[in-house]
């Protein structure tokens, strides 16, 4: 990984010695530590989106795990209500007291499938989190390209003196910051 603002620091330093006083490198050498400043902050809101994509796909495995105990809970509960219901059928004396255990089972189920569809919303909510903060990661992630990139065609435009190499800097960074605005646009 490099270090866009050392880098961006260079170039200003590369450029402060190759143009001396000369108006368009002094632009350029401001140009490029702005660019600089906002490749850094693109890098880091790229970082802050991929940590959070990753923090909230674990936050809906554990919801997926508590859904997935809360069902096998559902289905052993039904299973104790049949077997009860059957030992009742077996055993008339007792009738009874099975099919008073069977709907304690029945009652029961319905608190736990409660909450495995609970864990479920929960779940499905954290993966739409998780994919919009993906999202943000790819347009941030191609903002900052588009940054670095412009430091560098800036920085050769000033050894060569070539304008239209600035321009193109220009309208990359302009890219850049559109690309940036719109990961949080949605």
């Amino acid at each position: 990984m490099h270090d866009a603002p050392l880098e961006a620091h260079e170039h200003t330093e590369h450029l402060a010695h190759e143009g001396g006083h000369d108006r368009f490198v002094s632009r350029l050498a401001i140009m490029v530590s702005g660019l600089a400043v906002l490749a850094a902050i693109a890098g880091n809101l790229e970082a802050l989106e991929t940590t959070k994509a990753l923090a909230t796909t674990g936050e809906a495995t554990l919801s997926q795990d508590e859904a997935t105990d809360a069902w096998g809970e559902y289905e052993a509960d039904s299973i104790k209500r049949h077997l009860y219901t059957i030992a009742g059928d077996l055993n008339p004396a007792k009738a009874a007291d099975y099919a008073k255990i069977a709907k304690d089972h029945t009652s029961k189920q319905a608190s736990v499938r409660k909450r495995a569809v609970d864990a479920e919303t929960t779940r499905s909510n954290l993966v739409a989190e998780s994919r919009h903060h993906e999202e943000r990661h790819h347009w941030l992630s191609a903002a900052a390209t588009l940054f670095e990139v412009a430091i560098a065609l800036s920085t050769v435009s000033i050894v060569t003196r070539k304008h239209w190499l600035w321009q193109c800097g220009v309208a990359l960074a302009a890219v850049g910051v559109a690309l940036g605005a719109t990961a949080f646009a949605f």
